[in-house]
Parts: structure tokens; C-alpha cells; sequence
């Protein structure tokens, strides 16, 4: 169904988005992703996406645009959304809750050597800083969906965060 050509591009879109990539990135909320991890899943995504849209890699047609015209967003804005969401329901969580004292413990004792692995709460913060978001706006449910939700279902959030980010810069830098 995915290559059928007497369905739109749109709705084989829809098609990938529900059934294949909920498939890639099920659970991918609690991953702690790493850069290698990131580009295998785009690598995996726009091969699908070419051969869904069946263009070749010869044709030389940026990837934003495959995705236009299958109106889907990236794989990583995806991750990134399923992170914050879990994140946010961490955070509305009581003090006393089990998954909130989880997200907060520290393993005492030393530590192995060279580089210490990635954590989860790295991530989510790095990916917060990205899009400006603190821990007061996770405790407005529907504040905090909004703010995440940025993509084909949510461009207007983005378009505002955008322009809002555009105008601190300058107003920063005055006249």
C-alpha cells in the first residue's frame, strides 16, 4: 500500500506515519539517543520515504521536500516530541511517585572509566534548552503540549516560537 500509486502521497504519509514509525519509535521516549542512533533512524526513514515518493537517490531531491509532499514530519522532531511528552507526565507527577524518584536517583560509588554513558535526563534537558521550555511550563498540561508539538500537525506553534525567538534576538541587540 505504501508504493501503491492510486493512493495519494498523502495518505501513504499518513499510512507510514501511523503504522511503520509508531513501529520504529515504539517506547522511544525513555531511549537516551544518541547521535549514531539519530542517523540510522533517518537514514532508515528517508530510504522508505524515496521509495514510497519512488525517487531515487540519483534524482537528487532534498529530503524536506520528500517529506513535504508526504506531509510528515522528521523522525527526529518526532523523537524529540516523544521525549517531552514523557517528560512532561514525569514531571506532573507527585514527589512521592516511584517513576518521579527513578528520573531523580543518583548511583552512588565510582564510576567506570573514560566517558560516562549518556543519560536519559541529558537528552530531555539538551532537547528543552533547544526549544526554550523549563520545568514551570510542563506544569500546564495543555501549555505544555502545544509548546512540544511543532510539524505539519503543529507549524503553528513553530512559526510563533520562531518569530518570538527572532524578536528576542534583535530586541537583545536594541537599535
Amino acid at each position: 500500500m505504501l508504493t501503491n500509486r492510486d493512493i495519494s502521497l498523502i495518505r501513504r504519509g499518513r499510512l507510514y506515519s501511523s503504522c511503520v514509525r509508531s513501529s520504529m519509535l515504539h517506547r522511544s521516549e525513555t531511549w537516551p539517543v544518541r547521535k549514531e542512533n539519530e542517523v540510522a533512524l533517518q537514514r532508515a526513514e528517508m530510504r522508505m520515504v524515496r521509495w514510497m515518493c519512488n525517487v531515487k537517490v540519483k534524482d537528487r531531491v532534498p529530503s524536506k521536500e520528500l517529506r513535504e509532499r508526504l506531509e510528515i514530519d522528521d523522525i527526529i522532531l518526532i523523537l524529540q516530541q516523544n521525549k517531552l511528552r514523557w517528560y512532561g507526565h514525569v514531571l506532573q507527577k507527585e514527589d512521592t511517585d516511584w517513576v518521579k524518584k527513578c528520573m531523580e536517583y543518583e548511583v552512588e560509588g565510582s564510576s567506570l572509566r573514560g566517558r560516562p554513558k549518556r543519560m536519559w535526563r541529558e537528552v530531555v534537558q539538551k532537547d528543552c534548552q533547544a526549544r526554550n521550555l523549563n520545568m514551570e511550563d510542563a506544569m500546564d498540561r495543555g501549555r505544555w503540549k502545544k509548546l512540544i508539538k511543532i510539524g505539519w500537525s503543529g507549524w503553528w506553534v513553530g512559526e510563533c516560537f520562531f518569530w518570538y525567538q527572532l524578536a528576542q534576538v534583535f530586541s537583545d541587540k536594541g537599535p
